[in-house]
């Protein structure tokens, strides 16, 4: 006995365990996690790291090795005898280790430099990864809209079931005929169809978020209907930080070009060996050495510097374009999902007055169609029409909701 229950058990708790429930902010974090651009993210920040290493690598010591084998058709000669005449082939090996000094803050700029286009990369990858989210939202409404119509259709199949019951009775009774009731089992084959198509629907739309969220969906999965939500009007989208970032990468970059007219200090030692040696009156091989502070100062600059930031500027002014062009367009997209919100609410009142008034219509065509009152046509015609109130009731509240959150999403709320 004992042994029967457990199987009871499992058997009433296995459709239960199996099956997933998902809400909205669920998907999001799934498609987001599971999105092979993300992978794009570590890659940025990895190559972020390098670039700002490199660049303060400039802050250590540079050795540099070089080499020359020359033949001159001169060398000095000396004038006084026994004097050794120098050879005209001369060679020599240098090795130079040059430590910075003044630069003038241009590795310091550089990985500001790298640190702000970093920044720009990962902002742009969040700009695309946010784009999904009303990929998803658009399939997650869909099967929630399809999952009320399945509903709705199974009260319609009750309504005539009822209706075939009541006919059935009446045609035994000699008081109805045959026809109508035949009409009401085809107008049940038809529901039935829908339902088949609606399934196949809801399979097709849950396959497809299946491959968004990177999770097994079934017939078993059932979405969390969201609650209704505000709809914010501030603006917090990914892309204004993205444009603030540009920004910055501009506001360095300007700062950037005042190093290139300002002077260059470095020391430096060198050791090398080759002939002639520093003794140029020698004329054997040897090493020496040589050490000292090297100064430069270029000024070419001055002469593009004034052209640069103008387009620096420009560059800038640019921005500033594309983020108030961004704004404009996301406000009016808000301004129009508000109508369309304030359309929806409306809707929804006016069907629920009427879904009251066609139900009571309903009611009054089964007693009689049992009664003999009216035709099988014309209780199926009352059955539909409260139907497809339902049915314009569901579909203003779905829309209603994923203006909602598509407001959300446009705001970045």
């Amino acid at each position: 006995m004992m042994k029967y229950l457990v199987w009871a058990m499992l058997l009433c708790t296995t459709p239960l365990m199996a099956q997933t429930n998902l809400t909205l902010e669920d998907c999001y974090q799934l498609a987001q996690k599971n999105y092979p651009l993300i992978k794009q993210r570590e890659l940025i920040s990895r190559t972020g790291n390098y670039t700002v290493a490199n660049a303060a690598k400039g802050y250590l010591p540079q050795l540099n090795f070089s080499g020359q084998a020359t033949y001159q058709s001169q060398v000095v000669e000396i004038p006084f005898p026994g004097a050794p005449q120098l050879s005209k082939d001369q060679y020599k090996v240098q090795a130079e280790v040059t430590q910075t000094i003044f630069d003038g803050g241009n590795i310091h700029y550089q990985k500001e430099l790298s640190k702000a286009n970093t920044a720009i990369q990962q902002q742009q990858l969040e700009v695309n990864l946010y784009n999904i989210k009303d990929r998803v939202s658009q399939l997650f409404f869909g099967i929630l809209l399809i999952d009320e119509q399945l509903r709705q259709n199974e009260l319609r199949m009750e309504d005539i079931r009822s209706g075939i019951h009541k006919t059935e009775g009446a045609v035994s009774n000699g008081t109805a005929l045959r026809s109508s009731l035949d009409e009401l089992k085809a107008e049940l084959l038809n529901v039935e169809q829908a339902q088949v198509q609606l399934k196949a629907s809801r399979q097709a739309y849950l396959q497809v978020l299946a491959l968004f969220i990177n999770q097994p969906l079934d017939d078993q999965t059932r979405l969390t209907r969201p609650a209704p939500t505000t709809m914010p009007a501030e603006i917090r989208r990914p892309e204004l930080l993205l444009y603030d970032y540009q920004q910055r990468s501009y506001d360095v970059q300007e700062k950037q070009l005042k190093v290139n007219y300002l002077p260059k200090v470095s020391a430096f030692v060198q050791g090398s060996y080759g002939r002639p040696t520093l003794n140029f009156v020698s004329n054997e091989f040897g090493f020496y050495a040589l050490g000292g502070i090297r100064f430069s100062w270029g000024l070419g600059s001055l002469y593009t510097n004034k052209n640069s930031r103008q387009i620096l500027r420009i560059s800038k002014q640019d921005v500033d374009v594309r983020k108030e062009t961004f704004l404009f367009d996301t406000k009016l997209t808000m301004t129009r999902q508000q109508i369309e919100a304030a359309q929806y609410s409306d809707l929804i009142h006016q069907d629920e007055e009427i879904i009251a008034l066609r139900t009571s219509v309903k009611k009054a065509a089964v007693a009689q169609l049992e009664n003999g009152v009216i035709t099988s046509h014309d209780y199926i015609s009352y059955v539909n029409a409260e139907s497809q109130a339902r049915q314009n009731l569901i579909l203003h509240e779905i829309q209603l909701l994923q203006v909602q959150y598509n407001n959300r999403n446009t705001s970045g709320n």
